[in-house]
């Protein structure tokens, strides 16, 4: 029988609605009765009477299944009173064929006893409003390349090639041009427009410009501009705030920042992800697999399926492949590049940058546990060529018999 952990536990089905609890009891005889599941509404005067409930029966231990958003309220309330742990829906899902709510629920507190749940990481309430936060600012500027592409569309239906004079079609030159454009689509000099560090000759600007914008584009790519225009003015409230919530973790951020590759919003954006308190992960290797930078282990009949990484991390492992791209390209870090050439040779540009995002978040999880700066030497130590070895006439042969062959002795 299996090793009961929890001797009162909860275990609550999430719906958007409401919420169903079931109390799952184990008397000194390893007997477990289950309470008469209850139904709980999502408002908040509802879920403090759930929590109300659980310390009527003395249950401390609460374990929910991960269901979109909707278990964040349910989380909110429960954490000041409750040890919650939150399931993957893959480690909770109950037997087909026989799943109703109450069943959800029922399941749930019964494997949760046996602790065969795993739980997933939730940081503490701060880091997770500065998750939030940069999340959002990501999304803004993923709106931002979108507006972007749909402003060079209006260009290319309209013959006009901004883009191949110009490095930056949104830059200063390229914008004074486009809005000459938008105020009157008849032919005019590009030169008071353009800027000395254009390599494109006026000759060649000029010819680009040759094209002929019709109402309809105009009048879209006015709206495009206007909805940068918002977009640029929210993500500098949105980096305002998200200065203010940083501060208490400046010295962690600090620390962070002495990685190559890392710069200020970056780290944020990692402390944001995984928190400043290391302690909630037992090891670098299972950081790094949190944040799917490790191969998959997908193995039957003695056959490795696949050993492609996981989809996990979608937010900090972009991140810090962004990171692992300006980190190999800086001189200053040669231990960084070497591994980066060492690997590109056997496995290819791809996996080498994965390595180099794994390698920055060891060295992360390492400073924020130790509250050390970067040690470049720890790594230039083991990146040292390993000395020859010398190897005598009686090693050689030894070595060539084992592999199969026969020495015998020259004539």
């Amino acid at each position: 029988m299996p090793k009961i952990v929890h001797r009162v536990c909860c275990g609550i089905d999430v719906h958007k609605k409401f919420v169903v609890a079931c109390i799952a009891t184990t008397n000194d005889q390893l007997v477990t009765t289950y309470s008469r599941q209850r139904h709980f509404s999502t408002f908040t005067k509802d879920l403090r009477l759930l929590s109300e409930w659980l310390a009527e029966n003395n249950c401390k231990d609460v374990c929910m299944e991960s269901t979109g958003k909707y278990w964040i309220p349910v989380f909110n309330v429960l954490e000041h009173t409750c040890d919650c742990v939150l399931a993957h829906p893959k480690y909770a899902k109950a037997i087909k064929g026989k799943k109703t709510d109450k069943r959800d629920a029922k399941w749930i507190a019964d494997i949760f006893k046996h602790d065969l749940i795993v739980g997933s990481f939730i940081p503490p309430p701060e880091v997770r409003q500065l998750r939030d936060l940069i999340r959002y600012h990501t999304k803004l500027t993923s709106y931002m390349t979108g507006e972007k592409n749909r402003a060079q569309n209006c260009f290319t239906v309209s013959n006009i090639k901004l883009d191949d004079v110009f490095s930056d079609v949104f830059g200063k030159a390229a914008s004074a041009i486009t809005a000459r454009l938008l105020e009157n689509n008849e032919p005019f000099d590009v030169t008071p427009y353009l800027t000395k560090n254009i390599k494109a000759s006026p000759e060649e600007i000029q010819a680009a410009v040759d094209g002929e914008i019709c109402a309809e584009q105009a009048e879209k790519l006015r709206i495009i501009r206007s909805h940068m225009e918002s977009l640029e003015l929210c993500k500098a409230n949105l980096e305002s705030a998200i200065l203010t919530i940083a501060k208490p973790f400046m010295p962690q951020i600090n620390l962070i920042l002495t990685v190559p590759g890392v710069k200020t919003f970056s780290a944020m954006a990692i402390i944001g992800e995984i928190g400043a308190d290391m302690s909630v992960f037992e090891t670098s290797r299972h950081l790094c697999s949190w944040a799917g930078l490790t191969p998959q282990n997908d193995q039957s009949a003695g056959k490795k399926k696949t050993t492609r990484i996981s989809r996990a991390g979608v937010y900090i492992k972009p991140l810090l492949v962004q990171c692992a791209n300006a980190a190999i390209r800086c001189n200053d870090n040669p231990e960084i590049a070497n591994r980066y050439n060492a690997v590109k040779k056997r496995r290819g540009h791809k996996k080498a940058i994965i390595a180099i995002a794994r390698m920055l978040l060891t060295a992360i999880y390492n400073i924020l546990k130790k509250n050390e700066p970067y040690n470049a030497e720890l790594y230039r130590v083991s990146d040292k060529t390993p000395v020859q070895r010398v190897v005598t006439v009686e090693q050689a042969v030894f070595i060539l018999q084992r592999q199969g062959y026969l020495v015998a002795d020259s004539p």
